[in-house]
């Protein structure tokens, strides 16, 4: 969607009117500081010391919670809690945030308030303690709360239903009564999610997850590819006559309707993230941007942006206010075609090749314009620049206390930094230690104090890669190695044919400036390139390789953006080539053999959108026959 579509959607939301009728629950976080437990005298036991406690909305809370952060004109609440401190508590934030609570019922016996209570010791999540599992709602309960929505329907435009807990306010009795309010106003637009009950809310949209659909229709998600996704999302459409909005987690959403089924990719994430309520937040951009006149797909984006800003909230169920949406919706990163990055036997070649087909083959074959990133794609100077650093990383992020650590905690802090690295290969290494700042921050291993910036973190870095990639360069200068040493097989063979055919050259890395130019020198193709070779230059602003595909867009046109082809082995060029309209092929290089395919690069590159996927250049004159011929 358009940014200024988007802004727009957003400003027509404030005069939206909503209510929300279902399973309200409430999210208390505890965080224990085990340093400061004693034994009980009474029992003998070791306490569990709270430092501090929060309270979140959850479920239909956390829906109404989301609608209130994007600026949600009129939102009404329609459920049931407990005569409880948990009940109040819950009453008084919806209250906070505007929420006419008229029609949050209090059902004095049989009933306790939905309460998570989440105990949180060093950043982990213990055994949570659940309340309202024994609810009985009461029929003049029911009763009661029906009414209060039907005396509300004329000043809504659309309606919410939420259901999450068994035994809450969706009964067999209280579902039937519902689907027949539902049916018998056809004038108004209701939208159900429900974890247990899909199937019997007539008359409604739906927002359904995968491993609800295919636990519905007898199918196993895990097993689903895309086709058989596609074919899950058009039957649920077919059975309901109503569109259907079918989520996927990271994997992004899939929406039918009589238009038919269209796909809104996932966010790819770099931050940590919680995915606790994301389904919530979704289906509060869904129902947001329906609630002002929104077709479908546009919706489904809205939800998805919603849910990217909050499940980047920590030990919280977070919400996303219009800023946030319209900051992440600006230039979005999106994980396509997952189903094929992780599965290999799906792969289609060209015939007699190792070139995977991934999307099509390019509609011409006149490229003027070859963008090529350096590490991993041309050279393997760097290569096991991640073994270097990983560790790093790790000691930055424990500090002194690494010897001392616990194995649990180390082992969270490497699996989050190889998470990390895995995702922002291919950004400059400036980028990637600001990301690391936050990383240490977030663990609170090391004294705020001696927190260093991204600058000093890349010097630290630096200085280990460099020992490395020096030792290497030296034995090149001295011949104890040559180029193809050095370089992917047939790298500079297809650098000195795109020359020779008038191709203009472009050398692109996240890697510095000067140690790029020295590097594409001792490897003998710096002259290929004249002045065209962008590094970074020590701001993390600058993005090269986004920077170099704006500037040549703006050199020979947007209507000639098809004529841009980029060679990458990270997913930063790929993704900047497929969102500006270029050819993308994905390199998906064994840097240790300098031939051959790494899966785990494969994954990556169609993931940020390649269209082709070769392992190197060994096939150089069957590649060049596909782009140029």
């Amino acid at each position: 969607m358009h940014h200024i579509k988007l802004k727009n959607l957003l400003t027509k939301i404030q005069s939206s009117r909503i209510g929300i009728l279902g399973d309200f629950c409430l999210d208390v976080y505890l965080l224990l500081d085990p340093g400061a437990s004693e034994t009980s005298l009474e029992t003998g036991l070791s306490t569990r010391p709270v430092r501090t406690q929060r309270y979140s909305l959850g479920a239909a809370g956390n829906v109404a919670n989301n609608l209130h952060a994007m600026g949600v004109g009129s939102l009404c609440a329609f459920g049931v809690i407990g005569e409880d401190p948990f009940g109040r508590e819950m009453s008084q934030l919806l209250s906070s945030n505007g929420v006419d609570v008229t029609g949050l019922l209090v059902q004095r016996e049989q009933w306790e308030s939905h309460v998570y209570m989440k105990p949180h010791e060093r950043q982990q999540e213990q055994h949570r303690f659940d309340f309202g599992n024994f609810n009985e709602l009461h029929a003049s309960t029911a009763s009661m709360l029906l009414e209060q929505l039907t005396a509300a329907l004329p000043s809504l435009d659309l309606i919410i239903i939420n259901q999450q807990v068994l035994h809450g306010i969706h009964t067999k009795e209280f579902r039937a009564s519902l689907s027949a309010l539902v049916l018998g106003h056809p004038e108004k637009c209701f939208i159900a999610d429900s974890r247990h009950f899909a199937d019997e809310y007539a008359g409604c949209i739906r927002k359904i997850n995968m491993l609800e659909a295919a636990k519905l229709m007898g199918g196993d998600s895990a097993a689903m590819d895309s086709s058989e996704i596609e074919g899950l999302a058009t039957s649920l459409f077919r059975r309901w006559a109503k569109p259907v909005f079918l989520t996927r987690g990271e994997n992004g959403c899939l929406v039918c309707d009589a238009a038919g089924c269209k796909e809104v990719p996932g966010l790819l994430i770099l931050s940590p993230v919680d995915p606790v309520g994301a389904g919530d937040s979704m289906l509060a951009g869904i129902a947001a941007a329906l609630a002002v006149g929104a077709d479908p797909l546009q919706a489904a984006e809205v939800g998805s942006l919603v849910a990217g800003v909050t499940v980047q909230k920590l030990m919280q169920t977070g919400t996303a206010t219009a800023e946030e949406i319209l900051k992440i919706g600006a230039d979005p990163d999106r994980r396509y075609r997952p189903d094929l990055a992780h599965q290999y036997r799906k792969a289609i070649y060209q015939p007699q090749s190792e070139i995977e087909i991934v999307s099509s083959l390019p509609h011409h074959r006149s490229f003027t314009h070859v963008i090529f990133d350096h590490d991993g794609t041309l050279s393997t100077l760097r290569q096991g620049w991640e073994s270097i650093m990983e560790p790093m990383m790790v000691r930055a992020i424990l500090g002194t206390a690494e010897r001392e650590s616990d194995e649990a905690l180390h082992a969270h802090v490497v699996a989050s930094v190889r998470d990390y690295i895995d995702k922002t290969t291919g950004m400059q290494t400036l980028a990637q230690m600001k990301g690391l700042v936050n990383l240490v921050r977030r663990f609170k291993c090391v004294p705020e104090t001696e927190v260093l910036d991204e600058f000093g973190y890349k010097k630290v870095y630096n200085d280990e890669l460099s020992a490395m990639v020096n030792g290497r360069t030296r034995k090149l200068e001295r011949g104890e190695l040559n180029v193809r040493d050095c370089t992917i097989k047939n790298a500079v063979e297809l650098l000195n044919d795109l020359y020779r055919k008038g191709v203009v050259l472009y050398l692109a890395s996240g890697t510095d400036r000067e140690d790029l130019e020295r590097e594409a020198g001792l490897l003998g193709y710096r002259q290929l390139f004249g002045e065209r070779i962008y590094g970074a230059v020590g701001d993390v602003s600058y993005e090269a390789k986004r920077m170099l595909l704006e500037r040549i867009l703006t050199e020979i046109g947007d209507e000639t953006r098809d004529k841009i082809l980029v060679f990458g082995d990270g997913p930063v060029e790929i993704r900047e080539t497929h969102k500006k309209g270029g050819y993308a092929v994905g390199v998906a290089s064994d840097e240790v053999r300098r031939y051959g395919l790494n899966l785990a690069k494969r994954t990556r590159l169609i993931e940020a959108g390649a269209d082709l996927i070769v392992p190197d250049y060994s096939q150089m004159f069957q590649l060049l026959a596909l782009l140029f011929s």
